[in-house]
């Protein structure tokens, strides 16, 4: 029997204790040099990109000679207006890309020794930096492409007693906080989850993002009749076999599952306004399953370095604290 790739010395180009032992000096070095990988470590001006600048002996800033812009390593980055240190947000990506299921926010703030909240909110950060690292379609050209929903959130906690307890399937007992993550997984390509109500409202989002020209298999669900009419859609029934030799989901399962194991064992709760980042989180795992710890931690701080500030993520705490005060 073969070696798993994470158990095999491949998987293993990155060690955590040489990122924990930089000093600040060497983390910006090495921040840098992510950043500006272009002019070999060179810094320009993000905002009018000329190369014409220079550095600050007192402060650790930069100063454009042509806009008169001052900026810093982390200026126009998703890490912008950071407290934390620099060597602190390079150890927080290796750390998060380490999880082959994730890294909850929780033991996030504890490996840093930071507040929950930071943690979060850094975690985020991350997951929108590497999810705006994907592709808006999959298939074409009679390519693969299997399409599967899945169902997260919406609990309700059955009543103690018997005689009181309700059933849980029907709509009326139900809280309305359940959604659906669709995953479009292109065989040997890429994968492209988006959360919707229910399967059937998939449809339309499904035809937008998948390209003509697919062959599409899905199972005997009804919500994906209608795909019929735009592709050659090949359906397995999971009743009576979950590969029948010409059609089967079990990698679009295979996605499910990461993102189950997750939910279970490492964050606990990922329904809710943050299922499509935890979705687009483990679908950029799922992809890069085969890719060692430290290419993987050099693709997230460069789709961390080229990511523009996020407007949802800088300042998110300051703004909920206006918003309940206003309530």
């Amino acid at each position: 029997m073969s070696q798993h790739f994470l158990l095999s010395k491949a998987a293993r180009s990155l060690s955590l204790s040489a990122v924990a032992r930089m000093s600040e000096g060497e983390a910006r070095e090495a921040f840098t040099a992510i950043r500006w990988a272009e002019t070999a470590g060179k810094p320009f001006c993000p905002r009018c990109g000329c190369a014409s600048v220079y550095a600050y002996a007192s402060r650790r800033i930069y100063k454009c000679q042509g806009c008169k812009h001052q900026f810093t390593i982390t200026s126009g980055t998703i890490f912008a207006s950071r407290k934390l240190p620099v060597r602190d947000i390079l150890l927080a990506i290796a750390i998060f890309v380490n999880g082959a299921k994730g890294h909850s926010a929780l033991q996030l703030s504890r490996d840093l020794n930071v507040q929950y909240k930071t943690a979060f909110v850094l975690a985020h950060k991350i997951r929108e930096a590497i999810a705006s690292e994907g592709v808006s379609k999959v298939g074409g050209n009679g390519k693969p492409v299997e399409i599967d929903g899945a169902y997260f959130g919406g609990y309700i906690k059955p009543a103690n007693w018997r005689e009181h307890r309700r059933d849980r399937r029907l709509a009326r007992n139900q809280n309305g906080k359940r959604r659906c993550v669709v995953v479009m997984r292109e065989r040997r390509g890429k994968t492209l989850p988006f959360i919707c109500r229910t399967e059937d409202q998939a449809v339309p989002e499904i035809k937008d993002r998948v390209a003509a020209g697919s062959v599409v298999y899905a199972d005997e669900a009804g919500g994906w009749e209608p795909l019929h009419a735009r592709y050659l859609t090949k359906r397995i029934n999971h009743k009576e076999a979950y590969s029948d030799g010409e059609a089967c989901t079990n990698q679009a399962e295979s996605f499910f599952s990461r993102i189950r194991r997750a939910e279970i064992g490492t964050h606990h709760h990922i329904a809710g306004p943050y299922l499509a980042a935890y979705a687009d989180e483990m679908s950029w795992r799922e992809d890069n399953r085969r890719t060692s710890n430290g290419e993987l931690y050099l693709m997230a701080a460069n789709a961390a370095v080229k990511h523009p500030t996020s407007k949802q993520w800088k300042g998110y705490w300051q703004r909920r604290v206006i918003r309940e005060a206003a309530e």
